[in-house]
């Protein structure tokens, strides 16, 4: 499944600073816009393997998961 996400960038005096517009807490800073891209898509990875881990382990057994698209 192909997720995509919004990443808001900017260019503050040497530096590039971003966020992930959908996913709150994703945000990086860099010196050029590649590597922005690049933390941001390591971070966005991260977060949201670690907010899975956490709803699965909050949930503990006997759950099912449903796929739901907007």
């Amino acid at each position: 499944m192909n997720k995509e996400y919004t990443a808001i960038l900017k260019q503050s005096g040497d530096w590039w600073i971003g966020w992930i517009e959908e996913i709150p807490g994703v945000n990086c800073q860099e010196r050029t816009r590649e590597e922005l891209i690049e933390s941001l898509r390591l971070t966005l990875k991260e977060a949201l393997e670690f907010n899975r881990q956490d709803a699965i382990s909050a949930v503990g057994s006997g759950y099912i998961e449903e796929i739901i698209a907007v």
